[in-house]
């Protein structure tokens, strides 16, 4: 059976945030995720979390400005100072919430100065958060144009040559389809390698199993695998979040 977690940026958007944990136990979640969390207190987050039995599986490491184009620090050597500040943030995020996962996203970047920056600032998150687990993710280049990390077969690659005990892949199966397709080879050359999935339909990021890929087989593969790690739910309501939420009653009964 999966285990699903919410995502706290993407879903129940009819509430502040801080109350999306609220409505995220009420729909029957036990377990959380959020991208950027860094505009409220660390030890509000912990609060509600304690408060309504969550657990909180996932975090992002700051993007920089995301306003101005940034969508990560970690392959732009001009700011490896604040990309030192927000792996430390994210560790004090991390810590009071108790949450062992931690994304660290690439940069709008390209070439060799770019991914040797990458590859050290991964280095270094692996080195600074050594207790928790970091994480790669490969994001398409449609809905996020010009992203380093936009290939599945590279972050394998990286994972591979870095050999780093704490480094691990972060499989996303709507970037997976749009990026590569044949998701359930993918899956099965990367199991070894996995910690954390994501879904949403194809190509619209709404509720899974409304698109073009076959969502409810790919789940029950996923589970035939034997994983037991989270798959978040990391979508876009057609309407609102709890309407929404019976796709999850086959794989949850």
């Amino acid at each position: 059976m999966p285990n699903f977690c919410a995502n706290l940026t993407w879903l129940f958007q009819e509430h502040a945030f801080l109350d999306r944990f609220a409505a995220a136990a009420d729909a029957g979640f036990t377990a959380v995720e959020y991208l950027f969390p860094y505009d409220y207190s660390a030890d509000d987050i912990a609060a509600r979390l304690a408060k309504h039995k969550l657990k909180a599986v996932l975090l992002n490491v700051a993007p920089g400005d995301i306003a101005g184009g940034e969508r990560g620090l970690s392959a732009l050597p001009e700011r490896k100072e604040d990309f030192r500040k927000a792996v430390k943030a994210a560790r004090i995020y991390a810590d009071t919430a108790g949450c062992t996962r931690v994304h660290l996203m690439a940069s709008n970047a390209s070439g060799p100065l770019a991914m040797a920056t990458y590859k050290d600032s991964i280095k270094y998150t692996c080195e600074a958060l050594h207790d928790l687990t970091v994480l790669i993710e490969p994001i398409n280049n449609r809905d996020m144009p010009g992203y380093l990390m936009n290939d599945f077969n590279l972050a394998e690659q990286i994972i591979a040559e870095l050999k780093l005990p704490n480094l691990r892949f972060q499989f996303d199966i709507y970037h997976r389809q749009i990026i590569h397709g044949d998701v359930i080879r993918g899956l099965e050359k990367l199991m070894p390698i996995i910690d954390h999935m994501q879904i949403a339909s194809v190509p619209s990021r709404n509720e899974p199993t409304t698109g073009e890929l076959d969502d409810a087989l790919v789940l029950k593969t996923i589970d035939a695998m034997g994983y037991t790690g989270y798959i978040g739910c990391e979508y876009k309501p057609a309407t609102t979040t709890v309407a929404g939420l019976g796709w999850m009653k086959p794989f949850t009964a």
